[in-house]
């Protein structure tokens, strides 16, 4: 995986990921089923590249469970592609949610897919929602 750059700004991440050849069908297409991991690869490293690695957030005693998915398919990636794949969190909310918009790239810069997945902040011990820490926000851009 290559981390590529982010545009502060927009609180845009963008990563590279080699398609290997268990992520393809028959045809060495990728598999429409896929693409959730491909959402977990961009919104992981963003987190990472934030200061909040998965690990630090199950250590603060929070876990973030996807409550909600949405792909849309619009093109295919084939096998030992290079794609790229754009995460962001475009607003806050006010409560225990999170929204992640995903786009993703071909070799040849053509857009693939899009979709987003929603993720509700945790109590790791009583499994009960929690609002989501200021500074996870902060590190997101979206701080108050």
């Amino acid at each position: 995986m290559e981390k590529i750059n982010q545009e502060e700004q927009l609180n845009v991440f963008r990563t590279k990921t080699r398609i290997l050849y268990k992520h393809t069908d028959q045809m060495k297409v990728v598999y429409y089923g896929n693409y959730p991991e491909f959402y977990e690869i961009g919104r992981v490293e963003l987190m990472r590249e934030r200061g909040f690695p998965y690990a630090e957030l199950e250590a603060m005693g929070i876990q973030m469970p996807i409550i909600e998915m949405h792909s849309k398919y619009i093109g295919s990636a084939l096998y030992d592609e290079m794609i790229e794949i754009e995460a962001i969190v475009k607003e806050r909310d006010k409560g225990v949610r999170i929204r992640f918009d995903y786009t993703i790239y071909n070799e040849a810069g053509k857009k693939i897919n899009e979709g987003y997945t929603v993720l509700c902040c945790v109590n790791a011990e009583t499994k009960r929602p929690v609002r989501i820490p200021e500074r996870i926000w902060a590190s997101l851009g979206l701080g108050e």
